[in-house]
């Protein structure tokens, strides 16, 4: 009897690990036709007294998958990953330069040389439904700021592109943000 009811046990559980491991794998992230894989979505929004206002929406992808499913092992991964914003309303270029400058300070990030030029992107207001893409070149260790409809610029360096991720996956006022974006891992 004994004998038996271990045997249904093991039964059981092997019956489950099968169904667990075909879950999971209906589940996989997948590759795109881009060759991204897309980890998460988000909303970014600013608290306005007691409400909260939409300013963009954006997506995280990466071309390789990190080590870990954290906000750490994405910031730390030398691969190849971007941002996608979508504004989803018009906001100054000042205030986009002034909130990413004081994003990289409260990460610990303040070499001026390379976060000027890499914010001076941001010369005119961004309209809603503009789109901003943030890319990390892991082969060429650069990241590089582009507005849709105006310029770009790029900076080389792990450590900056580093400082970038941290924003959003850091130190942030929003911390599930950062949760959101990487909620497909």
């Amino acid at each position: 009897m004994k004998i038996a009811k271990r045997r249904l046990c093991l039964t059981l559980v092997l019956a489950l690990a099968c169904l667990a491991c075909c879950v999971a794998n209906a589940f996989a992230l997948e590759r795109l036709s881009n060759g991204y894989y897309h980890t998460g979505d988000g909303v970014r929004q600013k608290k306005i007294l007691f409400a909260s206002v939409d300013v963009y929406a954006i997506g995280h992808e990466m071309k390789e998958l990190p080590p870990a499913k954290t906000k750490q092992a994405v910031i730390d991964a030398d691969i190849s990953k971007r941002f996608i914003w979508k504004m989803k309303r018009d906001v100054d270029s000042e205030k986009i330069r002034n909130a990413l400058t004081e994003a990289y300070a409260m990460n610990g990030f303040n070499d001026q040389a390379k976060i000027g030029p890499f914010l001076g992107v941001f010369q005119k207001e961004l309209k809603e439904n503009q789109i901003v893409t943030i890319t990390y070149d892991a082969d060429k260790k650069t990241t590089t700021l582009a507005v849709q409809g105006g310029a770009s610029a790029t900076v080389a360096g792990i450590d900056f592109m580093k400082a970038t991720w941290r924003i959003w996956f850091g130190k942030i006022d929003q911390p599930s943000l950062g949760d959101a974006l990487i909620n497909r891992l």
